[in-house]
């Protein structure tokens, strides 16, 4: 790799406000100069905090909250409503 051209790496932790949870990750946001907040995280060092609305802990998909809405149907009336018309003759 040449030296000088990547952003730096390091550790910033995200809260995702939906969920109430915080996730320490690499990225490179640490050394953004947007991020104003910092937080003591358990290990005693000081990191930034990045707010997000979603993560993985919050998004339906993630969470199976999508999987029960379209459950929620049942089979047969899903076959009957994509297969209904063509099965009666029309």
């Amino acid at each position: 790799m040449r030296p000088g051209i990547h952003p730096q790496y390091d550790f910033v932790v995200f809260y995702d406000s939906h969920a109430d949870r915080y996730f320490r990750i690499r990225s490179t946001l640490a050394h953004s100069k947007e991020i104003k907040e910092h937080i003591d995280w358990q290990d005693g060092q000081r990191y930034p905090l990045v707010r997000i609305d979603v993560s993985s802990a919050s998004h339906p998909v993630y969470t199976g909250e999508q999987r029960r809405a379209l459950n929620d149907e049942g089979r047969s009336a899903r076959f009957a409503r994509r297969y209904g018309k063509r099965l009666a003759g029309e």
